[in-house]
């Protein structure tokens, strides 16, 4: 009995390594196939579509991101929070979820009459035309509409982590958008045609994420006002940070559609899709990581373990990305085709600025699952403030002087996110003190 009282431990740690194996096995392989799927996708947009069509298809892009996270304005993270107390009810985690859709739909409405006017202005700065300009945005609509719902009827499976029904979702969807991209673009090089290609599949996507997510959650209930209330409140805390989050997340491609060329636009939008690399970090850490940070109690050692092993992991990682870029700039390049192979100082800047982004963007993720936000008045005026002083010193019309100022702020930003988790996790209450019976 002793024997196997000391083995428990030992055991305990050995079937939690099993476990995280199965998880990261099974996430990693799907994401890996996932993301060369979708940077398949995304090359053949690149070589195929001409440079003034592929700087429209990334203002498009950029500004469907802008639309989703509008749309969401922290509803999607105030589900998670709300969900992480209650995951083990159907009834109740089907009703949080279903009241968060119900105030997507109707936030959906505000980020259409907002970013509509701003995306045709730009098309037509970059010399679409109306008809082309018009087309483009009325392809960004489904998309759109499937995005809203997409994210939270993957809550439910993420509490659960039933990872493996996402992941199979998440690749027949990027095989639906290779093929229908692949089928399309040889023949009508648009970019409102690649922007359609791109988002019918979410279409499929959603009708099988509704079906997963039913096994978790009785989705199918009218949304209940008092959690309506509760998911408000916390949307009211991160909706002015998530705001601004719109315009700083994207603030390379803001300030070089405005200030630079057509071609410094088609630039760093082809700059971007080598990002796609760290996709497959972004999906493991919102489909592994936070839902189980979540999912933690109320003690300040537990959660500043965690959250130290994780954020200590993140930087390893993301400086071994950017050490393998800055040694092998020339074959990373070549995928992209010849009209930007002379970007190597580019690249590297830009892989920089959004590792350190990603580190930024996962503290932020870990301590609003916990229901944290910054006060906006803190948040936005401190990062404006460090945009404007890096703006003063750069040239902002020039592509490098852009992903400068982008790796500046991503810095910034990363740095007051981890202060902002280190405080608030050392604000818990530790267990020896609470009294018990």
């Amino acid at each position: 009995m002793k024997v196997a009282a000391q083995n428990l431990p030992f055991s305990s740690k050995y079937a939690k390594a099993i476990e995280w194996g199965k998880l990261i096995t099974i996430t990693g392989s799907a994401q890996l196939i996932i993301q060369v799927i979708g940077f398949l996708s995304a090359i053949i947009v690149i070589r195929l579509l001409p440079t003034k069509e592929y700087a429209l298809y990334t203002l498009a892009n950029t500004m469907l991101g802008t639309m989703i996270l509008l749309a969401d304005g922290g509803i999607s993270t105030g589900v998670m929070s709300q969900g992480g107390k209650i995951w083990m009810d159907r009834e109740k985690l089907g009703l949080v979820i279903a009241t968060g859709l119900d105030l997507r739909k109707k936030f959906a409405v505000g980020s259409l009459i907002v970013a509509v006017p701003v995306l045709l202005y730009l098309l037509l700065h970059h010399g679409a035309g109306w008809l082309f300009a018009s087309l483009i945005t009325l392809s960004l609509i489904p998309a759109f509409f499937m995005s809203l719902s997409g994210t939270l009827l993957e809550v439910a499976p993420k509490l659960k982590q039933d990872i493996a029904p996402l992941q199979k979702i998440q690749v027949g969807t990027n095989i639906l958008r290779l093929v229908l991209t692949g089928l399309t673009i040889f023949v009508f090089p648009w970019a409102y045609i690649a922007v359609l290609a791109s988002g019918l599949p979410q279409i499929w996507a959603n009708l099988q994420l509704r079906k997963t997510s039913y096994k978790y959650a009785r989705i199918d209930q009218q949304p209940d006002p008092l959690i309506r209330i509760e998911i408000l409140a916390f949307v009211k805390r991160i909706l002015p940070g998530a705001i601004y989050y719109c315009a700083s997340g994207q603030i390379t491609i803001w300030l070089i559609s405005i200030f630079g060329s057509t071609t410094a636009v088609a630039q760093v939008g082809a700059l971007g899709r080598l990002v796609m690399v760290l996709g497959l970090f972004n999906v493991l850490f919102s489909t592994l990581i936070s839902p189980r940070f979540a999912r933690l109690p109320n003690n300040k050692r537990v959660l500043m373990s965690n959250y130290l092993k994780i954020q200590v992991l993140l930087f390893v990682l993301m400086a071994l990305i950017v050490l393998v870029v800055w040694l092998f700039p020339v074959p990373i390049l070549w995928v992209l085709g010849p009209s930007y192979a002379n970007l190597k100082n580019e690249m590297v800047l830009n892989i920089a600025g959004s590792c350190v982004a990603l580190i930024a963007g996962s503290s932020f993720s870990l301590y609003t699952h916990r229901g944290w936000a910054i006060k906006p008045i803190i948040l936005i005026p401190l990062s404006i403030a460090a945009i404007a002083v890096c703006a003063t010193f750069i040239n902002i019309s020039t592509l490098r002087g852009i992903l400068l100022l982008n790796l500046y702020v991503a810095g910034f930003e990363a740095a007051m996110h981890v202060f902002f988790s280190l405080i608030m996790i050392n604000k818990v209450k530790d267990p020896s003190h609470v009294v018990t019976e």
